[in-house]
């Protein structure tokens, strides 16, 4: 079955990076798609490199909207979308050419699979300077609850994205994808990872996933497991041991950073400030 995919690609002051994502789409063996380039009202020339992409292949559309975040940037593009398939692709990010040809077959064969991903190379400025490679494991919502393992690049059901309602627009300082993905699954729909480097994430020293884990991580969790209470609240007894695990990791990493040369020098040169202040 020749399902038609829709590639879902919002745009934030990553016109630099455009063409290459646009490139791994185009050079897909799977040809039955649709390509959705979503500029969530970025200052650069988005615009620009979108239209030249327009008028090399049909296949691609531009969506223009007031910036609203990742959550509501894909929920735009998804709105207008026509494809069965739903496939997010930042616009830094790279497939790798048989992504589609591989993935779609499986939603096809297995109407309990409602999300298909992949094991990921996360390189840095050069698509072949790997310096780290993921492999997610699990097929239900179990494997995800304390931690994210599914690239937001998977394919799945629009009809899912119909049944959550879309992305969560309040979580505007990522994990999104990972909220997206237990809304879908603890309904009872399982996923599936294929056991093969099909998609090629962009390693940047500033980026909204580094920003998440230094600043917002605590408060998306709290986020998570309130919207998600009665999963967690089923699974009582995981959640705390998990919650008490952070906690010791927390006191250790404590401990050691001030019995550390570093921080007792920091120490002793912010004394007299210290002083000073009081």
């Amino acid at each position: 079955m020749n399902k038609l995919v829709s590639i879902i690609v919002p745009c934030y002051n990553h016109a630099e990076f455009l063409d290459e994502a646009l490139q791994s789409v185009l050079n897909q063996t799977y040809e039955n798609w649709e390509c959705i380039v979503v500029n969530d009202g970025s200052p650069d020339n988005t615009k620009e490199v979108a239209a030249k992409w327009c008028e090399r292949d049909k296949r691609f559309q531009y969506l223009e909207k007031k910036n609203g975040g990742l959550s509501s940037a894909r929920n735009a593009g998804i709105t207008i979308s026509k494809g069965e398939y739903i496939l997010p692709l930042d616009a830094d990010d790279i497939l790798d050419e048989s992504f589609l040809s591989i993935m779609v077959p499986e939603l096809n064969q297995d109407q309990t699979l409602a999300i298909v991903s992949c094991y990921s190379k996360f390189f840095y400025k050069h698509k072949e300077n790997i310096i780290h490679e993921l492999k997610p494991v699990g097929t239900t919502y179990h494997a995800l609850l304390f931690e994210n393992s599914l690239i937001a690049t998977s394919l799945y059901r629009k009809i899912c994205w119909e049944e959550v309602g879309g992305y969560d627009e309040n979580m505007k300082n990522g994990f999104e994808d990972w909220e997206f993905w237990i809304a879908i699954t603890k309904s009872g729909w399982t996923y599936k990872v294929i056991e093969e480097f099909l998609f090629n994430y962009r390693k940047q020293k500033q980026s909204m996933l580094i920003d998440t884990l230094e600043n917002h991580r605590v408060s998306n969790m709290a986020y998570v497991f309130n919207k998600h209470k009665e999963v967690y609240l089923k699974h009582h007894d995981n959640t705390i041991d998990y919650l008490l695990y952070l906690l010791k990791n927390n006191e250790e990493f404590t401990s050691k950073l001030k019995n550390s040369n570093t921080y007792k020098i920091a120490k002793l040169i912010a004394k007299p400030f210290n002083l000073f202040n009081k």
